[in-house]
């Protein structure tokens, strides 16, 4: 009895010891979680704020203003003593220079993915690519002025009906600042193509021109919509180069050669502190936010669409 009752108490204190010893192995990897998930909350936590904010803030000015004038009247007039409420005026600015810029960074960005994908030299790509990307880190203040110092006076020696402050400006130098981000993204996605695939497509008599455009660009054209719609989506959003290089006019046209004025250079506009807190005035600006976050949502679930889309075909 006295020799069971001791084997019992070993048992115990062995089960009690092994305890502890995975209580204190599983220990970091619990903490590890825990810290995660709290930042995974903290995200998704601020992006409902942030959703609530402007909801909020967006219902109190459509109380005074109707949906209908918001998104039908072409004229945009608040900070006026005549005052027009209509939105159109701030999307075809927002729209005409994005547009303007994805002509410039869609073709440039991908002619320049296929060359250090296909064509460069290993030695070449290495020196090229951080250089091109080096653009995206330039604030965009300093493209801004790039904008309005440089590029208009070039164009203006053109044409004289473009005005100091214009969208062609804005759209080009808003091209160049998205183009390392469709450059880079592209020639990732091609590199992760398979290299039998192009193998494939050699032994067949294929060239390299027809390997990088029937080959390698459908295999990878997924990741290149996601790319493309990526940096509409960083175009439609740009705040600085539009402000100083656009000009603050809200003009309904699509003439790129007169001032314009975006959603977010008003929101820049308003939010410099001489209009009161509190007013209706004010309070266009979570109208204008609230239409600016619809409109980037929309593309980004358009990209998260195309994706799995073409990831269906060539899967």
């Amino acid at each position: 009895m006295a020799g069971q009752g001791s084997t019992t108490n070993f048992a115990d204190a062995f089960a009690s010891v092994n305890a502890s010893s995975r209580w204190k192995k599983y220990l970091p990897e619990r903490i590890i979680k825990a810290v995660l998930f709290i930042c995974a909350a903290a995200s998704i936590f601020t992006t409902v704020g942030i959703v609530s904010v402007l909801i909020f803030e967006a219902a109190l000015f459509f109380q005074e203003v109707t949906l209908w004038e918001f998104l039908t009247n072409t004229k945009w007039t608040p900070l006026f003593a005549s005052k027009n409420f209509g939105i159109l005026p701030l999307v075809t600015g927002t729209l005409l220079t994005s547009i303007g810029a994805m002509f410039v960074a869609l073709p440039l960005g991908l002619m320049s993915a296929i060359y250090l994908s296909e064509y460069s030299p290993e030695v070449v790509r290495q020196i090229v690519k951080p250089v091109l990307e080096i653009l995206a880190g330039i604030p965009t203040v300093v493209y801004g002025y790039f904008a309005l110092l440089f590029i208009t006076p070039i164009l203006r020696a053109i044409s004289d009906d473009i005005s100091v402050f214009n969208g062609l400006s804005a759209s080009l130098v808003m091209g160049i600042m998205i183009l390392p981000m469709v450059s880079s993204l592209s020639e990732d996605a091609m590199r992760s193509v398979p290299r039998s695939l192009r193998e494939g497509a050699y032994a067949l008599g294929a060239t390299k021109l027809e390997v990088s455009t029937r080959v390698v660009i459908p295999a990878a054209l997924s990741g290149i919509v996601a790319a493309f719609i990526l940096a509409t989506s960083r175009a439609i959003g740009e705040t600085m180069i539009v402000t100083i290089a656009a000009g603050q006019n809200p003009n309904f046209t699509f003439n790129p050669f007169v001032p314009i004025e975006t959603m977010t250079a008003y929101i820049v506009q308003v939010s410099l502190g001489d209009t009161p807190t509190g007013t209706l005035e004010f309070k266009t600006i979570f109208a204008v936010g609230l239409s600016l976050f619809v409109i980037t949502l929309a593309m980004n679930l358009l990209s998260q669409f195309i994706v799995r889309r073409f990831r269906e075909v060539y899967e």
